[in-house]
């Protein structure tokens, strides 16, 4: 697809730009910022951004030896920072009005709410992405073509060895404009234009597997241990805080409530860089709490949860691997690698499954209602691994005489593939021992097969015929 993006991405900034002026330069972070799991900043999770949003390391690309080079990046990227959705608003829309209503109290938040705070959020806004989400974009454009000079490079953008895939939503499609906006404004480039591909298949393989929809989106039962925790002790001391601080009966505030008032606090930080009086209502304990109940939704809806989960990404995956495998060759014969860069932008739902798939964030015990106490240390931390923008990096490298590397980073940062050994992992694994560890999913884990897209198709015609 041909595309002017400087002109798209002006109309919709401009269509956007009344619902986020409100912009401070500094705002001290409030202290359950590190709880806002999908909704946390990227930059609170890469503190050193804080200070110098361009900032980068290349000492953390530790190549074994001094003549590896990389031959190809695949970068996985969520969209930026967006607005609430229709459904998130709906639930702040009811705290707010809870608070509006509440007997006032001079002493706390809820006063400066009542007296001070606007609603800002509207229905129209469902899930846009924020200037907040354009930056996000641009700016990790910059940092990785600082961190991969010779790949990600203005001489291989205009010879189309960089590629785009995006998913069709909103705001994956302009996070995909604003990333290619970072490289043509470093670089000046007017005078060429850049294509992009819409791909849904691979950037939301989840809205296509019938198993997965039918198993564990349309099933009440899948999401049963969420349902319990909110039901349990750790969410009822939250309600019953809440209920306390507004003068009102317990039975008004449900855990959607406790959430929604996270969720104010946690979007006014990411879009308007604003430390609100939201964030006063609840304190660290309590987002801890509403942070576990968000981690056992991701966790059973898109993690190790149930089997499914992963393996509806079983065709990201071997599209990942397929293009490693192509560069690898490519490079092995001699030739010029083709597709230097792929840039593949789409949502939180794409990124968590493939890493389950590959084993990332695996904790002894699986999250559920009932272990909360014993879970303070989990791996499995959406907070940590899934803000905005979050991306999973693979750099390919050729160490010579064959010797080919693979290294992951996650959100850039580097990490080591789950279940090599350490001989195998440090500094960075061969390739071959890479695809070797993921032989079973690279030879099986078929999209078709595991989400019965066939059989259940099947199964349907069966009964219409009858």
């Amino acid at each position: 697809m041909q595309i002017n993006f400087r002109m798209i991405l002006l109309v919709y900034l401009v269509g956007t730009l009344h619902c986020s002026s409100c912009f401070r330069s500094k705002a001290s972070i409030p202290r359950i910022a590190k709880y806002f799991g999908t909704k946390g900043r990227y930059e609170d999770v890469n503190p050193h951004l804080l200070e110098d949003i361009l900032a980068v390391n290349t000492s953390i690309l530790q190549p074994p030896f001094s003549q590896c080079r990389p031959i190809h990046l695949t970068a996985i990227i969520r969209h930026g920072t967006r607005y609430p959705t229709r459904a998130i608003f709906k639930h702040m829309q009811d705290m707010y009005n809870m608070v509006k209503s509440a007997t006032p109290d001079k002493e706390n938040w809820v006063c400066e709410i009542q007296t001070q705070w606007k609603m800002w959020y509207s229905d129209d806004m469902d899930g846009r992405l924020a200037r907040k989400g354009v930056d996000d974009h641009k700016h990790l454009a910059v940092r990785l073509s600082k961190l991969f000079p010779t790949l990600l490079s203005e001489e291989n953008l205009r010879g189309g060895l960089v590629k785009f895939i995006s998913s069709s939503k909103h705001r994956c499609l302009n996070s995909t404009l604003s990333f290619m906006a970072g490289l043509t404004e470093q670089w000046g480039i007017q005078d060429q234009t850049f294509d992009y591909e819409v791909n849904d298949a691979l950037m939301k393989y989840f809205v296509h597997c019938t198993k997965f929809v039918e198993d564990v989106i349309g099933n009440p039962s899948a999401l049963s241990q969420v349902d319990k925790f909110k039901e349990g002790p750790e969410m009822k001391s939250v309600r019953e805080k809440i209920a306390n601080q507004l003068r009102v009966p317990y039975k008004n505030i449900t855990a959607d409530m406790a959430d929604a008032a996270m969720n104010l606090c946690a979007y006014e930080l990411a879009i308007k860089t604003v430390n609100s009086p939201w964030c006063q209502s609840l304190d660290e304990v309590d987002a801890k709490i509403v942070e576990y109940a968000n981690d056992l939704r991701q966790f059973w809806k898109r993690g190790y949860g149930h089997d499914i989960n992963s393996k509806s990404s079983c065709i990201l995956f071997h599209d990942v691997f397929s293009r490693l495998d192509k560069a690898a060759n490519e490079n092995t014969s001699g030739q010029q690698v083709t597709e230097a860069v792929t840039i593949q932008v789409g949502h939180g739902e794409t990124l968590l499954p493939l890493y389950t798939l590959m084993g990332f964030f695996k904790d002894d015990e699986p999250l559920t209602s009932s272990n909360y106490a014993s879970q303070h240390q989990r791996s499995f931390r959406p907070s940590l691994v899934l803000p905005y923008a979050a991306n999973l990096l693979l750099a390919l490298y050729d160490c010579g005489e064959g010797n080919l590397r693979l290294q992951p980073l996650i959100n850039e940062k580097p990490v080591s593939f789950p279940g090599l050994t350490e001989s195998q992992r440090a500094p960075m694994p061969l390739y071959e021992d890479v695809k070797k560890h993921y032989k079973e999913l690279i030879q099986g884990c078929d999209f078709e097969t595991e989400c019965e897209l066939f059989n259940r198709r099947d199964q349907v015609l069966i009964k219409e015929a009858l």
